[in-house]
């Protein structure tokens, strides 16, 4: 199974955008997903993340209330909505999955390749 993430891009400051991800060759049923990034320079962190059912979610403060993440169990995918952007989101972002129940802030087993967002000033 691969996770494929689209949406990337260029944005200016204060500009809104959607990430994708969805699940090629099977699904994650029943299990949480999650979008990271890695900034040039930095370690990767957890954006955001959603539980099976979507009751639970977690984001990182930096992106509270800017990002909300969701996602359609029947297709499979999590998307991310980046509104209110800033430079300093400027990241290549990941989406990723759970196999087995670990939490929202556990290890994530399935990691996609990677989409750069580039947010300008």
């Amino acid at each position: 199974v691969q996770l494929q993430a689209s949406g990337g891009g260029l944005v200016q400051a204060g500009g809104s955008m959607r990430l994708s991800c969805a699940a090629a060759g099977g699904t994650f049923t029943g299990y949480a997903m999650g979008w990271f990034r890695r900034a040039s320079g930095k370690e990767r962190e957890l954006v955001a993340a959603i539980s099976w059912t979507g009751y639970s979610v977690h984001y990182a403060d930096s992106v509270k209330g800017r990002f909300t993440i969701s996602r359609d169990t029947a297709k499979s995918t999590v998307d991310l909505q980046m509104d209110s952007l800033k430079p300093e989101d400027t990241a290549v972002y990941y989406c990723a999955a759970q196999t087995i129940p670990k939490g929202l802030l556990g290890d994530y087993d399935y990691w996609g390749q990677g989409t750069k967002v580039t947010v300008s000033s």
